[in-house]
């Protein structure tokens, strides 16, 4: 297991819906492995595979003591409750900002292992769940801000010393995720 580099914004793999799990092995134990080490490594409440270039629908979480890690997961709020909050990113370093979402959710999805799991996620567990899922289908946190701080947003992305020093991946790095499917 091992640390892995974190993409960062305007990577184009951040922004490319990830495939599904089919094949449960050594190969996704590992790439959790790696998450779990990686997200720990940066400090990260949470961290999903497409932000170490692997295009597969997996994340880790750490989060008020609550820790895992999902595949293939789904959430649904349990009811209308929101919340407004301060929201980062391992993948826009050092910059944070008031994002809107859903107070309290229930994810289901698998283990790495291949057996179903569910995870009920309040505030900042809740959160987590859904900024990590944003991941898994191509957006980015700043999607959800309202628009003049979107606007903030973008142009302090665009003044952050590491934007744009990252040589962006083209090509979603292959993963052979093939046979047992979920």
């Amino acid at each position: 297991m091992s640390v892995q580099p974190v993409r960062l914004f305007g990577d184009p793999v951040l922004r490319t819906p990830a495939a599904a799990v089919t094949t449960f092995d050594a190969e996704l134990r590992k790439l959790v492995a790696d998450l779990t080490d990686t997200m720990h490594d940066e400090g990260g409440a949470g961290l999903a595979a497409p932000q170490i270039g692997v295009g597969l629908r997996v994340f880790t979480y750490d989060v008020d003591g609550a820790a895992g890690h999902m595949v293939n997961p789904t959430w649904t709020a349990t009811d209308a409750e929101e919340q407004l909050g301060m929201e980062g990113c391992l993948s826009i370093p050092e910059l944070g900002w008031e994002c809107l979402r859903k107070l309290n959710v229930v994810a289901a999805g698998w283990d790495m292992h291949g057996e179903p799991i569910t995870v009920e996620g309040t505030a900042r567990l809740a959160r987590a769940i859904q900024h990590e899922t944003d991941h898994l289908d191509g957006v980015l946190f700043v999607d959800r801000l309202d628009a003049a701080t979107r606007k903030i947003a973008m142009a302090e992305i665009r003044a952050a010393s590491w934007f744009g020093e990252q040589e962006p991946v083209v090509k979603v790095s292959p993963h052979p995720m093939f046979g047992k499917s979920r």
